[in-house]
């Protein structure tokens, strides 16, 4: 770092996104990406604002953040649209916490909400998973102070009922509990209907995964109007432009294509039911997943030389250098035949390993 750099964040450990990588061809089952591109209307409607882009955008997203609100059946006043669900995350995390409002979360869950806590100098804590890898919704329950939780979790996959959110939000009246819903479509249960009768729940989704826009950087927010009216004042002292003219445009394209949006999430949830049934033949435990990637493990390698072998085959996955899960990869489901090629490599190398 420079002699510049501020000493706040000296100590600053940042996210490490996954690999990008430009060097090779890789089947890329590492960064929870969608395999299926978004239909022609989308980029159509981003293409017909290309000739606008020395215009600024709406910084309200009036007819996204309309249009979102129609489709999940909440008013316009309690949707907020961001750049990215992670924008989302960080306005909330700014928004309701401080020194003398910490956060909770678990011990293994999306890396972002400890850098967004250390980058607000926000005192959290983490609850450790259950033994089986699940999140114990008692842990949450009555402790008096902010939460986030993912639900479906992430790297495991796994999700709390709707019936278990609420009584997490019920038992800490005075605290807001952020619900990250990044992979609620893929069989998930949604627990946007709850903002109606609690003010201290926001919800946060992406266009990122079961909407192809990972390139996109779309995001939004659910919740009581004052709530979402307190984000909106965190948005308009930093990035009142956050969502630029085409992604909104191909945003509002991509919620009219309902059949679409719903047929590619089956499709990935029925290539998730057989890629799980293919790696337990192999041997491996595969966490029960609601999201589009599997966490699994085996017994007959490591996780982290699963991972660099998968590489040499051009087969990319996740590997976490961390406590209790480096045994275990995460891999994204893409099409049928991509998860045919990732059996087949890791079947070669398991059997290498004999």
């Amino acid at each position: 770092m420079s002699k510049f750099f501020s000493a706040k964040y000296a100590a600053l450990t940042p996210y490490v996104p996954g690999e990008q990588p430009k060097d090779a061809q890789y089947i890329k089952l590492n960064t929870n990406e969608s395999p299926f591109p978004p239909p022609a209307s989308v980029a159509e409607a981003a293409k017909a604002e290309a000739e606008k882009l020395h215009l600024y955008s709406d910084p309200e997203s009036a007819l996204l953040t309309e249009k979102m609100a129609q489709v999940l059946g909440v008013e316009r006043n309690q949707v907020l649209m961001t750049n990215g669900s992670d924008e989302a995350l960080n306005f909330a995390f700014m928004a309701f916490c401080d020194q003398t409002h910490p956060i909770v979360f678990p011990d293994i869950t999306y890396g972002f909400y400890s850098v967004f806590a250390a980058l607000n100098g926000i005192p959290y804590k983490t609850v450790p998973l259950k033994e089986d890898f699940s999140v114990d919704y008692r842990d949450y329950v009555g402790i008096g102070q902010n939460i986030v939780i993912a639900n479906p979790n992430a790297p495991t996959g796994m999700a709390l009922s709707v019936a278990k959110i609420e009584e997490i939000v019920k038992s800490n009246p005075q605290n807001v509990v952020i619900i990250d819903e990044a992979y609620v479509d893929f069989g998930g249960e949604s627990c946007v209907s709850l903002i109606k009768k609690y003010d201290n729940l926001l919800v946060t989704q992406t266009f990122s995964k079961s909407r192809s826009f990972a390139g996109a950087r779309l995001g939004f927010s659910i919740g009581n109007e004052k709530l979402i009216a307190d984000l909106n004042t965190v948005k308009y002292s930093t990035n009142p432009y956050n969502v630029n003219r085409m992604t909104a445009a191909a945003g509002y394209a991509a919620l009219c294509e309902t059949e679409w949006f719903k047929n590619n999430c089956a499709a990935i949830q029925e290539a998730r039911t057989y890629t799980a049934a293919e790696l337990k033949k192999l041997g491996f435990t595969v966490l029960d997943s609601k999201t589009n990637f599997l966490f699994a493990k085996s017994d007959k390698i490591s996780g982290q030389k699963l991972y660099k072998k998968l590489k040499e085959r051009g087969v990319l996955v996740r590997w976490f250098n961390a406590a209790r899960i480096e045994d275990f990869v995460r891999i994204t489901i893409g099409r049928k035949e991509q998860m045919d090629v990732f059996l087949c490599k890791t079947a070669e190398i398991l059997e290498e390993e004999k």
